[in-house]
């Protein structure tokens, strides 16, 4: 499971680049981002299920998806 921050994982919705150094700020955060979902990747084909939630998400929401790969998870493991 993974919280990811709105600044330095560039939320689409609440992201925002300091004024100065704006095109690094942009790069930077761009890489995070490019870095998450290649992180994502080898995990899933190693055969984890990645859970990604945003700080801004709703906290009873984030923990019902985490809820329900934990269970998927158990199913799996009890058989």
């Amino acid at each position: 499971m993974f919280v990811d921050g709105c600044f330095w994982h560039y939320c689409d919705e609440h992201a925002h680049l300091p004024k100065a150094n704006a095109a690094l700020w942009r790069e930077k955060l761009l890489a995070n981002r490019r870095r998450d979902a290649a992180n994502t990747a080898v995990l899933q084909s190693e055969g984890w299920r990645v859970v990604r939630v945003w700080e801004h998400d709703d906290v009873r929401e984030a923990a019902d998806s985490i809820e329900l790969e934990l269970a998927r998870w158990t199913s799996i493991v009890g058989r």
